[in-house]
C-alpha cells in the first residue's frame, strides 16, 4: 500500500528485483501533485511482475486485491506534521480507518498471510525519541497520535485474530523521491533555485537520519521477523538543522539565505533510533552515510529541476 509514494515506490522496485510479484496499491491522495507519484512508479511499470491498482483503502472493496497475498507492506498513510493539526479527519481516515479496513480484509480472504509489515514512525515516541523500542509512546502531534492508533489497532487484531504483525518505526527517511513537503527536500530545492530557506525554531532540532535504501532493506528483512516484533529503523547518524545546512552548503557550493520562522507545534526536539534489536534479530546494518545520502538526493533534485518536474 502507498506504492507510488516516496518509500513505497522504492520498496516495490526492490521486491521486484528480489523476484517477487508485486500488487501495488495507491489512491493518490492530493497531498502533493499526482504527477510526482506517477514519476516515482515509472520504472516499476515496465516490469512484468508489477500490477498497479488505483484504490482507496478507506472506501473501495479490498477482498479481491488482498486475496492470496503472502506478504503485505502497509506503507500508505497521510504523512506530515503541520497539516495534521488542521485536517484531523483526513489523518484519522487515512491512518486509522484505512488500516482497520485492511486488516478486516486480511481476516476474510488472507488467512495464510505470512506477515503484515506496518510502517510506523518515530513520532509515536513524542518530543524526545532517542533510545530503543522500550521508550514510552507519547506523541505530541495529531499525526503521531493517528500512527500510534494504527499500531494499537493492528496489535489488537494480532492478539485476537493471530494477525502476523511486525511494526517498523521509521526515523527521518530521506533520499531521492523524498516528498516535496519534507525538510531536506525544501532545503535542497531552495539552494538549487536561489530562494530563502525557512528555519523553524532555533534550528537545534536533531534528527536521526535514514537513507531510503537502508529503510527499504530493513523493511524487506522484517518479513522474516517473528510476529509481534517492533523495530526502530534508523541510519545511525544524527544532525541538527544547522549541521544539515552546513553539509548541503558544502555539497551544492551555495551559501543559504536563512529566514527564521516560529517553532512548529508538535515538532520533535531530538530523535535517534537505537537499532540494536533490528541488527541483532535480522542482521541488518545501515550502509549509506549522511554525506553520501545527501549528495545523492542533491543530484536527484538537480536532475528533476533540469527535467522541469514540479516540486
Amino acid at each position: 500500500t502507498g506504492a507510488a509514494g516516496f518509500i513505497g515506490s522504492h520498496l516495490c522496485e526492490e521486491l521486484l528485483r528480489l523476484g517477487h510479484t508485486v500488487r501495488a496499491l495507491d489512491c493518490f491522495v492530493p497531498y502533493y501533485p499526482a504527477a510526482i507519484k506517477e514519476r516515482n512508479r515509472a520504472a516499476a511499470t515496465t516490469h512484468p511482475n508489477y500490477r498497479f491498482e488505483k484504490l482507496d483503502l478507506r472506501t473501495d472493496p479490498l477482498d479481491r486485491v488482498i486475496d492470496g497475498a503472502e506478504l503485505i507492506f502497509h506503507i500508505a498513510a497521510m504523512p506530515g506534521l503541520v497539516k495534521s493539526w488542521t485536517d484531523f479527519g483526513g489523518y484519522w481516515s487515512c491512518n486509522v480507518l484505512a488500516t482497520q479496513r485492511l486488516v478486516e480484509a486480511i481476516k476474510r480472504v488472507a488467512p495464510n498471510l505470512k506477515r503484515l509489515m506496518y510502517a510506523s514512525t518515530s513520532s509515536v515516541y513524542g518530543k524526545f525519541a532517542s533510545g530503543d523500542e522500550s521508550l514510552p509512546t507519547r506523541p505530541i502531534s495529531p499525526y503521531g497520535v493517528t500512527k500510534l492508533a494504527g499500531e494499537h489497532l493492528c496489535l489488537a487484531y494480532a492478539e485476537t485474530d493471530g494477525l502476523p504483525l511486525v511494526i517498523l518505526r521509521y526515523f527521518s527517511v530521506y533520499g531521492p523521491r523524498q516528498r516535496p513537503d519534507m525538510g531536506y527536500y525544501k532545503f535542497i530545492h531552495a539552494l538549487l533555485t536561489g530562494v530563502a530557506i525557512d528555519v523553524t525554531g532555533d534550528g537545534q532540532q536533531v534528527r536521526g537520519n535514514t537513507y531510503v535504501s537502508d529503510c527499504v532493506d530493513a523493511t524487506v528483512a522484517a518479513a522474516k521477523a517473528l510476529p509481534g516484533e517492533i523495530f526502530n529503523v534508523g541510519g545511525g547518524e544524527t544532525a541538527s538543522v544547522w549541521d544539515i545546512l552546513n553539509r548541503l552548503e558544502a555539497i551544492t557550493k551555495t551559501k543559504p539565505t536563512i529566514r527564521r520562522q516560529p517553532a512548529r507545534p508538535g515538532d520533535q526536539r531530538h530523535t535517534f533510533a537505537d537499532t540494536t534489536k533490528l541488527q541483532r534479530h535480522l542482521r541488518w546494518q545501515p550502509k549509506v552515510g549522511l554525506d553520501e545520502g545527501l549528495t545523492r538526493q542533491v543530484k536527484w533534485q538537480r536532475d528533476e529541476l533540469r527535467a522541469g518536474v514540479p516540486g
